[in-house]
């Protein structure tokens, strides 16, 4: 703990000189993901023929009265209603590709583990083909960042997945990964973690491999609120989960439930005086998933069309108010790591391949 505040000390110190260098107001760099959220949900809501079927919807009725509307525009703002009255007022938004505007893997797998890996350092590798718990010989950007002066031991990490320690090769990155059905450690535990840590094994997750959203968000809150890292990456799974099982209801409220888990996050930037007017977000998904209705949408990867089709989304001070981004443009996957690393006025490099170059657009 004495080393954390230390370090937390040294590099409020440094902040002023960093700005000032940088032109750029931000100075917190939260990244964050929705495993497997398709872009037809983001941008056009909840699909009715998937709403109305039986097989993947217990109560269609109830469904029918949360998320149906006369148009995409207010179907979406019924899904998604932070993404839509928060981010695509202040911030940018793209991968609608009803418009033309696209963003794909570059990986050629387009399930998870790849997925991540190519979001977290910014190139797809070949090798990476399955979901199997092996440390990453690749140097992730959380990596990165906790190797680069005024971010050491300021870099933290937290999924639903339990994967995650592996994708982010905890051991060697010295980045700590709260993630799968880890509980919260250390001797200043807060109410709140201590209550989470008592209540996460009496609570049956639906998986064997991923906890339940809700810890992963309470655990990286209460992290938030102690450390007040500068970086931080989460990544909500439910979404994949629910529709690997074929639970259109499951998978819609899910998506429901992380978008005020993100106003919540957003709330709290703005409120703390640490972070508030120098946190950006990054927002993305490691993959999509096949064409509705049926089971093309339960699946995803190469066999599955539409699978490689992803979207993005930013917020922060120094992202232009662009909202729903209807250019017809291509975006990659592995541009997320350089991007956001540019956000803080670095440069961020791979010793092993090139990396996808900076969204120019995202910031001013």
């Amino acid at each position: 703990m004495k080393a954390n505040f230390l370090a937390f000390v040294l590099c409020l110190l440094q902040l002023p000189a960093f700005t000032q260098e940088t032109g750029r107001q931000t100075e917190h760099l939260f990244i964050i993901t929705l495993d497997g959220f398709r872009w037809q949900e983001l941008f056009g809501g909840a699909v009715d023929s998937m709403m109305n079927d039986l097989e993947f919807s217990r109560d269609t009725a109830a469904l029918q009265n949360l998320f149906a509307a006369p148009t995409p525009e207010e179907r979406r703002e019924k899904l998604m209603p932070f993404f839509w009255n928060t981010i695509a007022r202040q911030g940018q938004l793209y991968g609608n590709r009803w418009v033309g505007n696209k963003a794909n893997c570059t990986n050629i797998f387009w399930f998870s583990y790849p997925g991540y890996n190519e979001i977290l350092t910014g190139y797809s590798d070949p090798d990476i083909r399955s979901n199997d718990k092996v440390p990453n010989a690749n140097v992730t950007v959380l990596e990165w960042f906790n190797q680069q002066p005024g971010f050491e031991g300021r870099v933290a990490a937290f999924g639903s997945w339990d994967v995650f320690p592996y994708i982010i090769n905890e051991e060697r990155s010295g980045v700590p990964v709260n993630a799968g059905f880890e509980t919260a450690s250390g001797e200043d535990l807060t109410q709140k973690e201590l209550f989470l840590n008592e209540l996460q094994p009496q609570v049956p997750s639906p998986w064997s491999s991923v906890r339940l959203d809700a810890f992963t968000h309470g655990y990286a809150m209460e992290y938030l609120k102690k450390y007040h890292p500068r970086v931080l990456y989460i990544s909500y799974g439910e979404t994949d989960d629910f529709a690997h099982d074929g639970r259109y209801d499951h998978y819609l409220m899910s998506a429901r439930q992380t978008d005020r888990f993100l106003e919540e996050l957003w709330t709290f930037a703005q409120s703390d005086p640490v972070y508030r007017g120098k946190t950006t977000f990054l927002i993305t998904t490691d993959h999509g998933r096949g064409e509705s209705p049926k089971a093309q949408w339960k699946g995803h990867g190469k066999t599955y069309i539409g699978s490689n089709a992803i979207w993005m989304a930013v917020i922060g001070p120094d992202t232009p108010a662009l909202g729903e981004v209807k250019t017809e443009m291509q975006l990659w996957q592995n541009q997320v790591a350089k991007t956001g690393a540019a956000f803080l006025g670095l440069d961020y490099k791979s010793r092993k391949e090139e990396v996808g170059k900076v969204i120019t657009s995202m910031m001013k």
